[in-house]
């Protein structure tokens, strides 16, 4: 099992940017493919974006290619979420999620997929 912690989440004005930061606990970080998700109010949760435990897949939502960018430091066990050109309809609470797997190489876009959840972190785009 892996824990996760989610920071960097804040309110933030359209066309603005954060960071979005996940730490992991264990020794073997390198061994998961990680996800970012998001859930807004009475909506479904969705995937924003996922990466490969080599970092060299990724996986992007047609509703953020461009503007966000998931990345990872092994050495940290931490995985990334920049977010660039934010907009409202980018509020929502964003989770990270991890998949222990053999196939280092694969992004993994569905959220069942996935074993470990962090709690969340809140982002807040105004108009």
């Amino acid at each position: 099992q892996v824990q996760l912690v989610e920071s960097g989440g804040g309110l933030v004005q359209a066309g603005g940017s954060l960071r979005l930061s996940c730490a992991a606990s264990g020794r073997t970080f390198s061994s998961y493919a990680m996800g970012w998700f998001r859930q807004a109010p009475g909506k479904e949760r969705e995937i924003v974006a996922a990466i490969s435990a080599s970092g060299g897949g990724t996986y992007y939502a047609d509703s953020v290619k461009g503007r966000f960018t998931i990345s990872r430091d092994n050495a940290k066990n931490t995985v990334y979420l920049q977010m660039n050109s934010l907009k409202p309809e980018d509020t929502a609470l964003y989770y990270c999620a991890a998949k222990l797997t053999m196939y280092l190489a694969s992004a993994y876009r569905y959220g069942y997929e996935y074993g470990n959840w962090g709690q969340g972190t809140q982002v807040t785009v105004s108009s």
